[in-house]
């Protein structure tokens, strides 16, 4: 394992702003909160954490000052909830969302929540336009940014005829996936017309409409852009990765990535960035179109994304920091880019390498990682609630899959008595 040694000359944030990361999805396995955590806690800053969640491995961190549980009926109610929070945390706080929920709602409700928090920034533009998938589309077909093609059957003949057109496979995704069911999936590849039917019979939901898109393959590369633009849209910092592995394989988020100098890719997220008005912390995906050579735009997230980590340069700056820094009035430093870093995101990276067939290359890609999801040797705890999480679902299913077999065993057992 490759660590990185303590920064000695990180970025002095003001450690009288306060920050609560907020998310309301309750993935308890989202390790792009510990990243936050850790990230300003370290710097000596007051973290705190409202999460949809009760119990996650993200709060053992010995960095979180505190976790206040948010499960919001609905908005209203997150609106009363936060203002509850805000009288415990004693001062103006910073608001950081960490989903897509979280932002579109900081945004749209500024007004009520800037009494009691900083948000950052102040913005003209709204994160709904692109944390909505159809949105996005349509925006990126109005002002000509390249994107897969992408179409939104209505019924099943409908979809028929796409599927023709597409052919397979072809990725399937709901167009607003903060609404989707808990543990439900957001994105995948169809194989399949029935596979598509299904999905379509789902899609009366407030997370529709389905879209079908144009599967663009990975292999002129699978990218992302996370950058900070200011309210004049200036790029504050910013850095393009390589997703070397997904989980889900294709259509998952990212479990391997490189920090990668790239600066067609930076120049072209500039642009995208500016023509769909972006202001603050954004997260972009995009492929490499083998067919025209076009980054094609896929994802477009109003927030920090998961892995942001990735992007932790030379003197110690990463994108929760820039906003810490922007947020306060304190300027910037000057980027320093460490190409060439790795991050890990242990358990699912572990799980894809037992179906690769290379598994000494990702034994090569762990052992050389810059920075894990979980274990920090400075903060041990998360990466051990991890564990034990972990082997809880699985010991978990193993019952579930027993009690199945049993069952069916005593089914048959009767049946042949019969």
């Amino acid at each position: 394992m490759v660590l990185d040694s303590a920064v000695t000359a990180a970025p002095d944030l003001d450690r009288e702003l306060p920050v609560l990361l907020l998310r309301t999805d309750p993935n308890p396995f989202h390790h792009g909160t510990l990243g936050a955590i850790r990230s300003l806690g370290r710097l000596g800053v007051s973290v705190h954490a409202g999460l949809g969640g009760r119990a996650e491995p993200c709060t053992a961190s010995r960095y979180l000052c505190r976790q206040h549980p948010v499960e919001p009926k609905d908005e209203r109610d997150l609106l009363l909830r936060l203002n509850i929070i805000a009288r415990r945390i004693g001062r103006r706080a910073l608001l950081v969302p960490l989903d897509d929920a979280g932002a579109v709602f900081a945004a749209e409700h500024s007004a009520a929540l800037a009494k009691e928090f900083v948000l950052s920034p102040p913005t003209p533009w709204t994160p709904r336009s692109v944390a909505d998938k159809s949105e996005l589309h349509r925006r990126c077909r109005a002002l000509g940014i390249p994107t897969a093609e992408s179409h939104f059957p209505d019924i099943p003949e409908e979809a028929d005829a796409v599927l023709g057109r597409l052919g397979f496979p072809c990725v399937a995704k709901w167009a607003r996936p903060w609404l989707l069911p808990s543990g439900q999936r957001s994105t995948m590849l169809v194989t399949g017309r029935a596979q598509a039917h299904r999905l379509l019979a789902g899609t009366a939901g407030p997370a529709g409409p389905l879209i079908l898109q144009r599967y663009i393959a990975p292999g002129a590369g699978d990218w992302f852009f996370h950058g900070y633009f200011d309210d004049g849209g200036r790029c504050l910092f910013g850095g393009a990765g390589r997703k070397h592995v997904s989980y889900p394989a294709h259509t998952g988020h990212t479990v391997a990535g490189e920090w990668v100098c790239n600066p067609e890719l930076e120049a072209h997220a500039h642009a995208v960035a500016a023509r769909l008005g972006i202001r603050g912390v954004v997260d972009m995906d995009f492929r490499r179109d083998g067919e025209n050579g076009d980054y094609a735009l896929l994802d477009c997230n109003p927030r920090l994304g998961a892995q942001f980590r990735l992007f932790s340069d030379r003197g110690g700056l990463d994108l929760a920091r820039v906003v810490h820094l922007a947020a306060s009035g304190r300027a910037v430093p000057e980027p320093r880019p460490a190409y060439g870093r790795t991050i890990v995101v242990e358990q699912q990276y572990l799980q894809s390498s037992l179906r690769s067939p290379d598994a000494l290359a990702h034994v090569r890609r762990f052992r050389d990682a810059h920075e894990f999801a979980w274990y920090a040797p400075d903060d041990l705890a998360p990466f051990v609630a991890l564990g034990r999480r972990a082997a809880s679902k699985a010991i978990g299913r193993a019952v579930r899959s027993s009690s199945a077999l049993a069952q069916r065993a005593r089914a048959a057992k009767t049946s042949g008595g019969n």
